[in-house]
C-alpha cells in the first residue's frame, strides 16, 4: 500500500518508511525460517542419536550371544539407554502430533 496516494504526500521520508517496513517484515520471514531450520536440524540429531542408542545395543546383544563378550554391564547399559532414547523421541513424537492435530481443528 502505498501512503502517498492516500494523502497526496511525496515525502521520501515516508517512502523511505514503508521500504524500511518492507524490508524488516523480510528479516522476520527469514528468521522465522532459520529457527524452523534449527528446530528441524536438532529433531534429525536426536533421530540419529536414538538410531544410534538402539544400534549399539544390538552390537552388544549380539556380541553376547555369539560369545564375544561375557561383560553384561555393557549390555544392560546400552539396553537402558536405547529404551530411554525411543520412551524420549516416542512421547516427542506424540506431543508433535497432538500439537498438529489441535492446529488442525482450528476454525480459520
Amino acid at each position: 500500500m502505498d501512503i502517498t496516494s492516500l494523502y497526496n504526500v511525496s515525502s521520501g521520508a515516508i517512502k523511505a518508511a514503508a521500504n524500511q517496513s518492507v524490508a524488516e517484515s523480510d528479516k522476520t520471514y527469514r528468521a522465522d525460517n532459520a529457527e524452523f531450520g534449527s528446530f528441524l536440524n536438532t529433531a534429525i540429531d536426536n533421530l540419529n542419536t536414538t538410531n544410534a542408542y538402539l544400534s549399539d545395543a544390538e552390537n552388544e546383544e549380539l556380541k553376547l550371544a555369539m560369545g564375544e563378550t561375557e561383560n553384561t554391564h555393557d549390555l544392560t547399559i546400552a539396553l537402558y539407554k536405547a529404551s530411554t532414547a525411543l520412551q524420549y523421541t516416542v512421547a516427542i513424537r506424540d506431543r508433535f502430533l497432538e500439537a498438529y492435530r489441535e492446529i488442525m481443528q482450528i476454525q480459520i
